[in-house]
């Protein structure tokens, strides 16, 4: 990394280095079907989204995605079923 851009991290807030984690670490629409069942991705996801919720005080939220990154690392959830299938226009 270079010294400039350490300089730019340095000076973001904990909130706006969490959100740009959660933004990396989010789930694109287009890239669902091939990483709903990674485990890995999934709780990234989860567990950035948590800390973003954390950074705005916003206890139950954070606590409800960390415990979803907890069900995908320790496998007792699966992913949910494509949200563009079984539907009826």
């Amino acid at each position: 990394m270079s010294q400039a851009t350490s300089q730019e991290l340095l000076e973001k807030s904990t909130l706006e280095l969490a959100q740009m984690l959660a933004d990396k670490c989010a789930i694109a629409p287009n890239d669902w079907h091939r990483l709903k069942s990674n485990r890995k991705a999934q709780a990234n996801q989860h567990i950035t989204a948590a800390l973003v919720y954390l950074q705005t005080s916003q206890t139950e939220e954070a606590l409800a995605h960390l415990q979803q990154a907890v069900g995908w690392l320790d496998r007792s959830i699966s992913a949910p079923p494509c949200p563009t299938h079984g539907h009826k226009h």
